[in-house]
């Protein structure tokens, strides 16, 4: 398919990427923007300024601990916390020595950390105080975890906070006598002196992911796969050097980690960072720091509107919300409204995108903005829909699987070769996504081909669930299927064959409470179905298709 979607390139952005400071790792654009604006604000926490001679001080600090620490280039580093300061310092100081990053959801509850940690053997975590006892609990688990590091969000507090703030922010402060403390090493170590020699194409980052099918990998993402989206959604958003970003999406999402840890440091913009959304919270950030740009997902913008007295308040300095749709559609409706009540923000779809490309493939062209499409592709992006039987690319308008080619692209998941080559082929994603691309070049999302569930906004694959919830004694066999849900877009299904001791002293509301105490509360099922058998074919797969029947839900 020829590029038909560049005639919709937006007027006045450059149709070819040039970096600002050129191509080389964004660890490297921190110490760049330290050395030529050291006290300018790069992150507020709170009220609690960070400059960005802090900001690369302590990640150095921290870089020559952990290599004091015997880690080393390669090594997976796991960070298990909210946002904060200490994960933006953290995320620099691991790539700094060429370690790599390994974000782990703060919502993990421990058997699904004992499957990650293991799965990419890791050699360390960096984990929230209210959070860091299921990382020790572990150790005996985990042969390959040797380090933990604790903090407590607090000590990157001001002494009068300017925001509300929310519980895990008021813990009083204890750090288990198994770990150390994260200030502590900012304090006593000095700063990095032996620079590790990094290419570009070195890996980074690993994010967890499904790929097609099963549970969890590790998807690998390289530093150029990270510089290159963030230069590309900076440069195709119009990103001033005078913008205000407020980031309260999670920055262990890949979309949360390129709006709110890479493209700060990339276009040297100050961040106001929250640790969660709270409806308050969010406007008086906007309020007190006149946030101009802010990455939300429709939901948030929704509950705004009906937040009472919303009119009255002085949303002004929002110039550009980019929205993904998760459960509530980002609308003409809902954009209309958020441009009346914040005196003329544009709001549109953020963009396309995976973890395996380092999300952000596409973005809406503001003075084009389409409804209900996905934008356009960035800089230097191949786009096809193929057919799902033959491979056989196909013309505008035509339903397929879509297929993504660009410098985003990851190297593999991590140990798993035959994964790896499903998903990858010559340089191209397989998505396992169907959509459709317009006349005029628009991408459209219209569903999904492998059977990864969204619930409100979060990915929870069904084969995950099922390992998880086969430590129940009750369960001889459970199959997990997405169904629809008003609010969440989708909610998690267990159909369950019990064991036949269990059949009449077990009840599905005791599935769901043991579920909830034991995975994140987007995954755990909030519908349990008992059944005596599954369907599945001769080889015995179950066929979880038959069970999103309608007769079946």
């Amino acid at each position: 398919m020829d590029k038909i979607w560049m005639k919709n390139w937006p007027t006045g952005v450059s149709k070819e990427l040039t970096y600002r400071l050129g191509k080389k790792p964004l660890h490297e654009y921190v110490r760049e923007n330290a050395r030529q604006t050291p006290n300018k604000i790069a992150y507020i926490f709170y009220g609690k300024e960070v400059t960005w001679q802090e900001l690369d001080d302590q990640a150095d600090r921290l870089a020559q601990f952990l290599v004091s620490q015997g880690i080393q280039k390669g090594d997976r580093m796991g960070l298990y916390m909210q946002n904060c300061p200490q994960y933006v310092i953290s995320h620099y100081a691991v790539q700094k020595i060429g370690a790599i990053v390994c974000p782990l959801n703060p919502m993990y509850k421990e058997a699904e950390l004992e499957y990650l940690i293991n799965e990419i053997g890791a050699r360390g975590v960096i984990a929230a105080q209210e959070l860091s006892p299921m990382i020790i609990n572990l150790r005996d688990k985990a042969p390959t975890l040797e380090l933990i590091i604790t903090t407590n969000y607090a000590d990157y507090l001001p002494p009068t906070p300017t925001l509300p703030l929310p519980s895990e922010l008021k813990l009083e402060k204890s750090i288990p006598e198994q770990t150390y403390d994260f200030q502590k090493i900012i304090s006593d170590y000095e700063s990095l002196t032996n620079h590790e020699q990094i290419d570009i194409d070195d890996v980074a980052l690993m994010v967890f992911t499904s790929g097609t099918t099963g549970r969890p990998k590790g998807a690998m993402l390289t530093y150029e796969n990270a510089l290159f989206k963030t230069a590309a959604s900076v440069h195709v958003n119009g990103v001033r050097g005078d913008d205000r970003w407020l980031a309260v999406m999670p920055l262990c999402h890949i979309a949360g980690m390129v709006m709110g840890v890479n493209i700060p440091v990339y276009s040297n913009t100050p961040c106001v960072l929250l640790t969660r959304f709270e409806p308050e919270t969010v406007i008086s950030a906007i309020e007190q720091y006149q946030v101009s740009v802010w990455h939300s997902i429709a939901p948030m913008n929704a509950g705004l509107l009906n937040v009472p007295g919303i009119k009255e308040r002085n949303l002004s300095s929002l110039r550009k919300n980019l929205a993904t749709s998760f459960g509530t559609p980002v609308t003409a409706e809902l954009a209309e409204q958020w441009k009346q009540v914040t005196g003329g923000c544009q709001m549109y779809e953020a963009a396309y995108g995976l973890s395996e490309t380092h999300t952000c493939d596409t973005f809406m062209p503001p003075d084009r903005v389409k409804f209900g499409s996905c934008g356009i592709p960035v800089y230097e992006t191949d786009l096809r829909i193929v057919d799902l039987d033959t491979g056989e690319g196909l013309p505008p308008g035509k339903h397929g699987e879509i297929v993504i080619k660009n410098p985003g692209v990851f190297k593999g998941y991590w140990n798993r070769p035959d994964a790896t080559k499903e998903t990858l082929r010559e340089g191209w994603v397989y998505t396992g996504d169907i959509g459709h691309i317009s006349e005029d070049g628009f991408l459209y999302f219209n569903g999904r081909v492998k059977e990864m569930i969204k619930c409100s906004g979060y990915s929870v694959f069904p084969e995950d669930v099922e390992a998880l919830m086969m430590d129940h004694p009750a369960i001889a066999q459970v199959a997990v299927i997405g169904v629809p849900d008003e609010v969440r877009g989708e909610s998690v299904k267990a159909v369950i064959v019990p064991n036949k001791d269990y059949v009449e002293n077990v009840t599905e509301d005791d599935i769901i409470e043991w579920a909830k105490q034991k995975m994140a509360a987007y995954k755990y099922p909030r519908y349990v179905e008992f059944r005596e058998s599954l369907p599945a074919t001769s080889a015995g797969k179950v066929l979880r298709r038959l069970l999103k029947e309608p007769s079946n839900q």
